[in-house]
């Protein structure tokens, strides 16, 4: 696996966030999505925790750390084009504020 650094990554031009696929180590399901600016990323390489960005709130946020629904970063993905990641977590509790274990459990018919 090839490894990249932050510099390598393409932040959106006007928001300058990158899109947050967030799945589970245990079980592989994708448990949400986010955003993440530059000192999103950082924070969650430093602490591994993972860290977003807040659109509605404008504000760094740390996942769980008021609900106490943390995700411990086990491995970070990169696509190919450098503008989305994949947090690979161990979950702690559930990841969705509505209380259901993945922001993922509803289906289009």
């Amino acid at each position: 696996m090839t490894n990249i650094t932050i510099a390598d990554l393409k932040f959106d031009k006007a928001s300058g966030l990158i899109p947050v696929v967030v799945q589970d180590a245990t079980d592989q399901s994708i448990l949400m999505l986010a955003y993440a600016n530059r000192l999103a990323v950082e924070k969650t390489l430093e602490t591994g925790s993972s860290h977003f960005w807040s659109r509605s709130r404008n504000e760094l946020w740390n996942k769980g750390a008021t609900s106490g629904n943390l995700q411990e970063v086990k491995e970070i993905l990169v696509d190919c084009d450098a503008d989305t990641l994949v947090y690979i977590v161990n979950q702690k509790g559930v990841a969705c504020h509505t209380g259901n274990k993945t922001c993922f459990f509803r289906s289009l018919k």
